[in-house]
Order: C-alpha cells, then sequence, then structure tokens
C-alpha cells in the first residue's frame, strides 16, 4: 500500500477553479494507477478520474468530462486534479486513490489505498 495525502480544497464560488493535489509516499508511486473519487453529504461515493502509470490514458466521469483535467508527475509522486467551471454539484469531499491493477479502474472496491480526502464547496 502507499499512504497519500490530499490538499488544494477549499470554498469556490461557480464557474471557478481549483486544482487538488495528491502526494504519495514510497519509490513506487509509478507501479500504480490513480483515481479520484468524491462524496458528497449522503450520497455514495461516486468515480471522477483515473489515470494510468505513465499519464498517457485517462478516463472521466461524463458529470466532469470537459470540466476536469486529471495528470501526474512521477518524479514528484504527485497525482493533480484541475478542476474548471466548477459547479454547486462538485461540491463533495475529494479522494485520491491507488490501485495496482491496470486499465481503467471505476470501481472504488478495486482500489488499495485511500486518501483521508479534502472538502471542495462550490457556491452558487
Amino acid at each position: 500500500q502507499v499512504l497519500l495525502v490530499e490538499s488544494g480544497g477549499g470554498l469556490m464560488q461557480s464557474g471557478g477553479s481549483l486544482r487538488l493535489s495528491c502526494v504519495a509516499s514510497g519509490r513506487t508511486f509509478n507501479f500504480y494507477e490513480m483515481g479520484w473519487f468524491r462524496q458528497a453529504p449522503g450520497k455514495e461515493r461516486e468515480f471522477v478520474s483515473h489515470i494510468s502509470r505513465t499519464g498517457s490514458q485517462t478516463y472521466y466521469a461524463d458529470s466532469v468530462r470537459g470540466r476536469f483535467t486529471i495528470s501526474r508527475d512521477n518524479a514528484k509522486n504527485t497525482v493533480y486534479l484541475q478542476m474548471n467551471s466548477l459547479k454547486p454539484g462538485d461540491t463533495a469531499v475529494y479522494y485520491c486513490a491507488a490501485t495496482s491493477r491496470i486499465g481503467i479502474v471505476t470501481a472504488s472496491t478495486n482500489y488499495d489505498s485511500w486518501g483521508q480526502g479534502t472538502q471542495v464547496t462550490v457556491s452558487s
């Protein structure tokens, strides 16, 4: 497993942007494919985005495609989520997660390690 720590959340007005970061411990970061999930109050945790080990492949939930961009810097053991055109419906705790599975992984049960989460609140 890998230890993950998210940062970058906060309060933003609708239409604004935020960039989340997730730093991983250890020297095997590039062994893991990474994902971002979010959980709004009273709702189940939902998939947001996924990125392959090298960053060459990305995948997004329909609700964020075209607005959010996932990327990673393996030299810094960090994965990012750039969130643009934020909407009140994006309000949630955002989690990064790591998986040793290869390919597009959208199910939370297939991720091995999780961060503690960072709150994103979008006001209208």
